[in-house]
C-alpha cells in the first residue's frame, strides 16, 4: 500500500472515531438530559402532591386552628426553585418545562384562591401581590429588577405573598385571571391588594404601593435571588 493511501486510510479512520465520539456525546448527553427531566417530574409531582392535599386540610380547617406561617409556602417556593432548574437546563422553551410552568401556575393560581377565601372566611387582611411579567424578547426591559425587588421585600416581611404568572403562558386558569383583574400586557405588571401597579423603577417608590410601614427599616441597596420566572 502506498504512502498516500496509507494516509488515507488512517485519515479516514481517525474521522471515523471523531464522528463516533461525537455521536456518543451527543447520546450521552441527550439520556443523561432525560434522566434529569425525569427525576424533576417526579420531584415535582411529589411536591405537588403535597400541596394539594395541603390545600383540602387548609379549607376544612377552623379560623382558629389557622396558622398564617404554615408549610405551604415554603413548599411551593422549592416547587418555584425547581422549575427555574428545569428552565436553566432545558430552556423556557422547552414543551416539558412550558408543562411543568403550566402545572406550577395552576397550583399558584389554587393558592391564590384560598387565601382569600381564608382571608374572608376567617377576617383576615393578608397582603398579596400578584406579578405578570413576559419572557418574550424585549417585551419587558424591568423584569428582571421586579422580580429581584419583590423577593427582596418578601425577606423583609414573609408574610407577604407573592405570585409570579407568564403573562403569555397559554393556560385558560391564567387568561381568566387576567381578565377578571383586569391587567394589560404592559410589563412588569402588578395587582397589588386589588390594585393594578404598572411599571417598575425603583424599590422605594415601589414600597408605597403597599400599606404603610408595611416592611421593616433596611437598607434597598442589595437584593436577594429573584422569584421563579
Amino acid at each position: 500500500m502506498s504512502l498516500a493511501a496509507k494516509n488515507a486510510l488512517l485519515a479516514f479512520v481517525i474521522s471515523l472515531a471523531i464522528v463516533g465520539s461525537v455521536v456518543y456525546a451527543i447520546n450521552y448527553l441527550d439520556r443523561k438530559r432525560v434522566a434529569e427531566l425525569n427525576e424533576l417530574q417526579t420531584r415535582l409531582a411529589t411536591d405537588t402532591l403535597s400541596i394539594e392535599t395541603q390545600f383540602a386540610l387548609l379549607e376544612e380547617t377552623s379560623c382558629e386552628n389557622l396558622s398564617e406561617s404554615n408549610t405551604l409556602s415554603q413548599e411551593m417556593t422549592n416547587l418555584g426553585e425547581r422549575l427555574t432548574f428545569a428552565e436553566n437546563r432545558l430552556g423556557n422553551d422547552n414543551d416539558q418545562v412550558i408543562e411543568l410552568r403550566k402545572q406550577y401556575t395552576l397550583i399558584q393560581i389554587r393558592d391564590y384562591i384560598l387565601t382569600k377565601r381564608l382571608a374572608e372566611a376567617c377576617d383576615l387582611e393578608p397582603t398579596v401581590a400578584l406579578y405578570f411579567y413576559s419572557n418574550e424578547s424585549g417585551a419587558c426591559e424591568d423584569c428582571d429588577r421586579a422580580s429581584y425587588a419583590l423577593s427582596y421585600l418578601h425577606e423583609q416581611n414573609p408574610a407577604l405573598r407573592v405570585y409570579s404568572f407568564d403573562y403569555n403562558l397559554d393556560l385558560g386558569a391564567l387568561k381568566t385571571l387576567i381578565a377578571v383583574e383586569k391587567v394589560r400586557p404592559e410589563f412588569p405588571a402588578f395587582v397589588i391588594d386589588g390594585k393594578l401597579v404598572y411599571g417598575f423603577e425603583d424599590v422605594g417608590e415601589f414600597k408605597l404601593n403597599f400599606p404603610k410601614n408595611y416592611f421593616a427599616t433596611t437598607s434597598t441597596s442589595t437584593f436577594s435571588s429573584p422569584l421563579r420566572r
